[in-house]
């Protein structure tokens, strides 16, 4: 069954879900092959499950997708809506549907390899090799692995290079000075004093900074009661330098000891979860989860924990960065799993809600790792998405602005942003035909009617107006959105229109939305790209202007000249760049201008002997 054409089977899949009990369940749609396409659980399965084959414009393009391919569907009746949430989340484990979000996971074991002696290193590994190396683990996160083996190998002075060891060497290297590293290579370090090293290395990678720290002061203040002050002060720098490592850890600390944080950023057909785990309040692992477009965030973040914690452990506390569907019923699901209590929580100040803000910026930056854009683009798009309610970042904005003096010459200009930057081939430039001078919000209504009919007569060939917009700006307030949100929307178009409210000092303030204003201030990805618009097509707008004022003073003096007409003005400017260029040329210089009679160049070079200008 072609997904892109009508599902000739809809009216009796409807008649078929209208007949369904108003109980919870499981519904399992599944397509001409009997295969499990998608898995839902409803509180109401005939409420929910009628949804899918009633208007398809209600839904969004993965639904529709989904439901071009339903042959038949089933469903199981559950005795209440937490029983359908567990038995959904089984199936969906057990069956993997196409539909559904599914996480791939990948996370293999990871291991900590210790070479063979007499000059054993520390390394990472992904695998356990019969190679005479001796291997800690398995450990689950490779970040945490890794995180502590840079960390034992700074504070213990052991070499990560590939050097062979023994004296060979005449001289260290820039480690050595840095005091990262012992320089066993040049000899300046005893086979018996490595050792020691190395092992005190793996105590602290077995028992952590913590279980160590009084055990080295115990050994320092021993060392220095026997007069071992070299000693003494080894150890003294070892202690310094776990602590110094510690507080470069706590960059990235949570007063939660125990806890996921995890946010959704979204991109154009593509969207990200990113989820860190805190463990002692310190990060010790990350992961993202790259799923198709999401139309519904909070149903998506819902789904997503469902589908997270079938694979991994639960931990007593989860941060979200939004609303979550079904949120108490997963709580309670996860609860059960947990065999405590766990809690989902969205933070809205504070120490855990920059920490949803940093993981959202990292989800964003996987988006634009994936699709090719700079981060902060990302970034600022899906910030803008969220502060308009937009489905996902416009890829593709449209700016407008208009300029006149005084009412005369008024002009508008137009940008386009494509992936939150200027996107130069698309500017366009509109001269006013019909708007009243002084009417501002009948110049925007012209220009904005113009652009949808630009479209309607372009849409087939591939022309710059062919193309719209996901988000049209109007430089201007509420007065500006209300007079041209009933054009585009003429249109039928489904375009999203706002204005861009200046302050006083002509800077970007706030957003003018249909019946008020949105705060952008405190968005500052956003507010920065959405003031770069905002000056971006001011300028364009005003140089507009500008030259097509002054041309228009100038064609109107060389007009008044009898005999000649608008095509010989403009003739005449073109060929020599200004009006004191054309009053300087001798008459057989604006003769030899292609198009310039002899007549009108004589009457040109009288007019200016008689009249300055």
């Amino acid at each position: 069954m072609d997904p892109t054409l009508p599902n000739p089977n809809i009216p009796a899949l409807r008649k078929k879900a209208m007949a369904l009990p108003l109980s919870p369940g499981v519904y399992i749609m599944k397509n001409d092959k009997n295969a499990i396409i998608y898995i839902g659980k409803a509180k109401a399965l005939k409420n929910r499950v009628s949804q899918y084959f009633a208007a398809s414009d209600r839904h969004d393009e993965k639904t529709r997708r989904m439901v071009g391919q339903v042959d038949h569907f089933d469903y199981i009746v559950a005795g209440s809506e937490f029983e359908a949430l567990v038995l959904e989340c089984s199936l969906i484990k057990q069956y993997n549907p196409k539909y559904n979000i599914l996480l791939k996971d990948d996370k293999g074991y990871n291991y900590i390899r210790v070479s063979p002696p007499p000059f054993p290193r520390i390394a990472p590994a992904l695998q356990k090799l019969g190679d005479g190396a001796t291997y800690l683990g398995p450990y689950v996160s490779s970040v945490a692995v890794r995180q502590a083996i840079d960390e034992a190998n700074k504070v213990f002075q052991l070499p990560e290079c590939t050097k062979t060891f023994g004296g060979k060497h005449d001289r260290p290297c820039l480690n050595y000075h840095m005091r990262l590293c012992c320089a066993p290579c040049c000899g300046l370090v005893s086979e018996a004093d490595y050792r020691e090293r190395a092992q005190a290395a793996l105590e602290f990678l077995t028992k952590g900074s913590r279980g160590m720290m009084d055990s080295l002061r115990e050994r320092m203040e021993a060392a220095a009661e026997n007069l071992e002050f070299e000693k003494a002060a080894a150890l003294r720098d070892r202690i310094n330098a776990i602590q110094r490592m510690g507080g470069k850890q706590r960059v990235v600390m949570s007063k939660v000891e125990e806890q996921d944080v995890i946010a959704l950023a979204l991109g154009h057909k593509v969207a990200c979860f990113e989820v860190f785990r805190f463990t002692g309040g310190s990060l010790y692992d990350r992961e993202h989860f790259l799923v198709d477009e999401v139309a519904d965030q909070a149903a998506a973040r819902g789904e997503f924990l469902q589908r997270y914690y079938s694979m991994r452990e639960v931990p007593p506390q989860i941060t979200v960065d939004g609303e979550a569907e079904d949120q108490t019923l997963i709580e309670q699901w996860l609860s059960e799993k947990a065999g405590r209590r766990v809690r989902i929580v969205e933070p809205q100040k504070g120490e855990q809600a920059q920490l949803v803000e940093m993981c959202r910026g990292n989800a964003a930056e996987r988006i634009a790792q994936h699709s090719g854009m700079a981060g902060r683009d990302a970034a600022a798009l899906d910030e803008l998405a969220k502060l308009l309610g937009l489905p996902s970042p416009p890829a593709y904005i449209e700016c407008y602005d208009i300029s006149h003096t005084a009412g005369s010459d008024p002009v508008a200009g137009m940008v386009a942003f494509e992936d939150g930057r200027p996107y130069k081939a698309g500017y366009r430039r509109f001269a006013i035909k019909s708007a009243e001078a002084g009417d501002d919000y009948g110049t925007m209504r012209e220009v904005l009617g113009r652009r949808m009919e630009e479209y309607i007569t372009h849409k087939e060939d591939g022309n710059t107006f062919g193309r719209l917009p996901d988000l049209i700006l109007l430089d201007g307030g509420r007065g500006h959105v209300a007079a041209v949100k009933p054009v585009v929307d003429g249109y039928g178009l489904g375009i999203p229109v706002f204005g861009l409210v200046k302050d006083d000092k002509h800077r970007t303030r706030a957003i003018a939305a249909d019946g008020g204003e949105i705060a952008i201030q405190s968005k500052r990805t956003a507010f920065t790209l959405l003031s770069s618009i905002q000056e971006e097509v001011h300028r364009f707008a005003v140089a507009y202007h500008h030259q097509k004022h002054i041309k228009s003073g100038i064609g109107t003096k060389l007009t008044e000249i009898p005999g000649v007409g608008e095509a010989t003005a403009a003739k005449l400017l073109k060929a020599f760049g200004s009006l004191k260029a054309v009053k300087a040329a001798t008459e057989e210089e604006l003769a030899a201008v292609k198009g310039v009679s002899k007549t009108a160049a004589t009457a040109v070079k009288k007019y200016f002997e008689k009249n300055t200008v």
